[in-house]
């Protein structure tokens, strides 16, 4: 199925009902993309909310069909005010050539405020499932096949382009709570601006590869059937062409939870056991050193340019999301992380340069 043929309809679903009060709307909404469904009463469906991230509400839509199929769906309904933050339009075009590929879930429907997707039948990663070395063998290699896909259009990397346009809303935000006004004063816009055009240019220099990566690869993102023993990777909304490093350091800056308890961060030997089996998943054991060291250094210094990602991010959503979250101090952590790795990492990105070039 083409993108184009995807079913389309304008309806939208509001989010901040009850999933009970929702019911009439995404019962409708289902009639009006599939009209198989057309003719069904309102008992033959039923919901119910499965997740909601930060940005997101899934809901399971099961469907009694006339013959007494049971089909189950997924509703997503997009957060408010996330277009600030994500390309929707790029998120479309590379969910259709992601899914041809066996990643996430089937796009089935697009609506005003959301899209339907095919249900997976498997359980959502906790931040702790990161650290088991089978899963994490799992988790690389299945990157690594993630990495390889093709999604027309420029390839040029995003990264940058996203973390500059972030800093331009960042830094000019009006905060009417007074309490937040106050802790978003004390943030040196000038500074964080210093640090992005540094480590630009240092992970410039690095010549990581450009990949189409998934950017948001946290156990909120990734899905396992414990029966089969089946992986899935889903939800690339904020999916683009960028660096292979990004995508690793930002998966491993995901083991701190939403707790961002840093301490939970893979050492260098959990990186490896990533490492060996992202760059050789059919002989993860006859991965070179040289290898290792060059995707162990590229890593950690885009590690970095996460947590600015994010950082910068949050402030955004301080200003423009309505979910009851503390994204100014999400900002603190971040950044605070940042600024506690830093020396470290430059310096080692540094070193590798020059040891490279002798």
């Amino acid at each position: 199925m083409n993108v184009e043929e995807i079913p389309c309809s304008s309806l939208t679903v509001d989010h901040t009902l009850p999933v009970p009060l929702m019911k009439p709307a995404l019962v409708k909404l289902c009639k009006d993309l599939f009209k198989k469904w057309s003719d069904l009463d309102e008992s033959h469906f039923s919901a119910e909310r499965v997740s909601g991230g930060i940005t997101n509400l899934l809901l399971k839509v099961s469907v009694e069909e006339q013959n007494g199929n049971l089909v189950h769906v997924t509703v997503r309904l997009y957060g408010p005010n996330t277009e600030y933050v994500i390309n929707r339009e790029r998120e479309l075009q590379a969910i259709h050539y992601l899914s041809a590929a066996g990643f996430g879930a089937k796009l089935l429907g697009v609506f005003g405020n959301g899209m339907v997707q095919s249900f997976i039948h498997a359980r959502t990663l906790e931040p702790l499932d990161l650290r088991k070395p089978k899963l994490v063998a799992e988790i690389a290699k299945q990157l690594n096949r993630f990495h390889q896909v093709e999604i027309p259009g420029s390839k040029e990397p995003q990264l940058w382009n996203d973390i500059f346009k972030f800093f331009e809303r960042a830094s000019t935000l009006n905060f009417d709570d007074h309490d937040k006004k106050e802790r978003y004063n004390t943030i040196s816009f000038k500074e964080v601006h210093t640090e992005l055009i540094e480590l630009k240019e240092l992970t410039g220099r690095l010549d990581a590869p450009v990949v189409f990566a998934h950017n948001d690869l946290l156990s909120g993102n990734l899905m396992l059937n414990d029966d089969e023993e089946k992986l899935y990777i889903i939800d690339f909304e904020y999916g683009s062409y960028s660096y292979r490093g990004f995508d690793i350091g930002n998966h491993f800056n995901e083991y701190a939870g939403y707790d961002c308890d840093y301490a939970l961060y893979p050492n260098k030997d959990e990186q490896y056991h990533f490492f060996k089996n992202y760059l050789q998943p059919e002989t993860p054991d006859k991965v070179p050193d040289k290898d290792l060291k060059a995707l162990y250094v590229e890593t950690s210094c885009y590690m970095l340019a996460s947590h600015l990602y994010w950082a910068l991010w949050a402030l955004i959503q301080a200003k423009m999301s309505p979910i009851d979250f503390d994204y100014l101090g999400y900002f603190f952590l971040r950044y605070n992380e940042y600024k506690r790795q830093k020396d470290t990492c430059v310096s080692m990105g540094k070193s590798y340069l020059a040891g490279s070039r002798t």
